[in-house]
């Protein structure tokens, strides 16, 4: 499987270009810890490109991720991706027992209050983002409230990287891909 394959799979299924934007989000930040932990870049990257693939069709938790894991599976995506996919998801009661798997956990909602702040922010760009700036907006409940703060905090432990070094990583990641996420600034 490419990443095109995978991008495909992901327009398939995903018509909400917010939705498509969080999945490159993700993808980029797995991508960055990929290569900070001397991983497969390209099988990172389809982890986070996919790892919502169903939200969209099957937001319930009853379904979601296990219809994506299904699909994955069928299209014969290598286990790996499949169980980092199918453990990002608090309820799937599959443990994160791969770096990958925590990867992907600690990256999903950080990623999505990243962007809240950089929309924020004067000029709409992630560029502007400070780790300082974050940890504020963290203890703001008003703040992006949908975020569950909790988990961006279990991440970045699970993970083993103290939560400011985490959030410095993952706004480096996505500075990478600030075009491609409407974030460049204006």
């Amino acid at each position: 499987m490419t990443r095109d394959d995978a991008w495909e799979l992901l327009c398939r299924w995903t018509k909400s270009p917010g939705l498509r934007k969080h999945a490159l989000a993700v993808e980029a930040a797995m991508r960055y810890y990929a290569r900070k932990f001397g991983e497969d870049e390209e099988l990172w990257g389809m982890a986070g490109l996919l790892h919502d693939l169903d939200y969209e069709r099957y937001p319930d938790p009853s379904d979601h991720p296990r219809k994506a894991v299904d699909e994955l599976r069928r299209l014969g995506y290598p286990e790996e991706v499949v169980r980092a996919v199918a453990s990002h998801a608090e309820w799937s009661d599959v443990p994160r027992d791969t770096l990958m798997s925590k990867a992907l956990y600690a990256c999903d909602e950080l990623t999505g209050f990243l962007v809240a702040c950089a929309l924020v922010m004067p000029h709409k760009s992630i560029h502007e983002v400070r780790v300082e700036s974050v940890l504020r907006k963290l203890k703001d409940k008003a703040f992006a409230r949908k975020v569950d703060r909790e988990a961006i905090r279990r991440g970045a432990e699970e993970l083993g990287i103290p939560l400011e070094e985490h959030i410095t990583n993952v706004i480096e990641a996505l500075r990478e891909v600030a075009g491609e996420l409407g974030l460049e600034g204006r």
